[in-house]
């Protein structure tokens, strides 16, 4: 799977599909599922790291999450699902000359293809077109953005006219600029269908209603393990649940006295 691929999705209208991966399991988990691309977000800060945001997540904790989840991917590299990468918090911020480095560092030390960063700040739109111009994927992230969390919180984003053209420039300005695709969080479903319409690249929404070009989920958060799931992404299953009463299980049988109806080895199987 190649960056380009998705335009071509997006043009044959085939549904994109997107799950996050924090390890070599969770990856070949993705993968086995049949996801198109595997994105190694900053969300393991809470998932995986225990950490309240995303913000403490950092370059090198991606790198060696990256690592990871690529070594749990196999078969031929082109039939393996595209991997993206979040750029931390003050990775890309600082500048040009940082963000390459940063981008560069997770590319040339990972199998991961592609990198994604939030905003479309001047300065981020900056960052993008100079990572563009050095060969490195850019996907962009409008609406709800994690990494500015003390200063937009988690609710949903662009409620109002004036904000809503704000981000339907912000996300020409990213295909401008050369993002290859656009993740749209958190905001009202009618601004994600006028955002796909306009744009040629993929836009993948997350709380972001149907109408996208595909939709990107936290692996953990489908799968029930976190605490709390985000008001659009509920489980699929009781994993939480369904694993600890798995291992309670374990450990009861554990304790059971030696030679106890529960501890008895299994009868012998009949003769044939």
């Amino acid at each position: 799977m190649r960056p380009a691929d998705l335009i071509r999705f997006k043009q044959s209208g085939q549904i994109i599909t997107m799950l996050t991966a924090w390890d070599a399991l969770s990856a070949a988990m993705v993968q086995a599922a049949g996801a198109d691309l595997v994105l190694v977000g900053d969300s393991l800060a809470m998932v995986v790291l225990g950490h309240a945001t995303t913000l403490p997540v950092t370059l090198e904790q991606m790198l060696q999450h990256t690592q990871a989840v690529c070594r749990g991917l196999s078969g031929p590299l082109e039939r393996q699902p595209l991997v993206v990468c979040d750029l931390p918090f003050l990775s890309y911020q600082c500048g040009e000359e940082q963000a390459v480095a940063a981008a560069g560092t997770l590319l040339k030390n990972s199998g991961a293809a592609a990198v994604k960063l939030e905003g479309a700040e001047p300065e981020i739109v900056q960052v993008i077109d100079r990572l563009v111009r050095m060969g490195i994927p850019v996907m962009g992230h409008l609406g709800l953005t994690p990494q500015a969390v003390h200063r937009l919180g988690y609710r949903r984003q662009a409620e109002d006219p004036r904000s809503q053209d704000t981000l339907l420039r912000q996300a020409a300005t990213l295909e401008a600029n050369g993002c290859f695709a656009l993740v749209l969080e958190h905001v009202p479903a009618q601004l994600a269908s006028r955002v796909r319409q306009a744009l040629r690249i993929p836009v993948i929404g997350i709380g972001a209603g149907d109408d996208c070009d595909g939709q990107v989920r936290v692996s953990a958060d489908l799968l029930g393990l976190t605490p709390l799931q985000p008001p659009f992404s509920p489980a699929l299953i009781p994993g939480r649940q369904l694993l600890v009463e798995a291992l309670q299980g374990w450990v009861a049988a554990q304790r059971q006295p030696a030679g106890s109806p529960t501890s008895a080895p299994p009868p012998p199987a009949p003769d044939c």
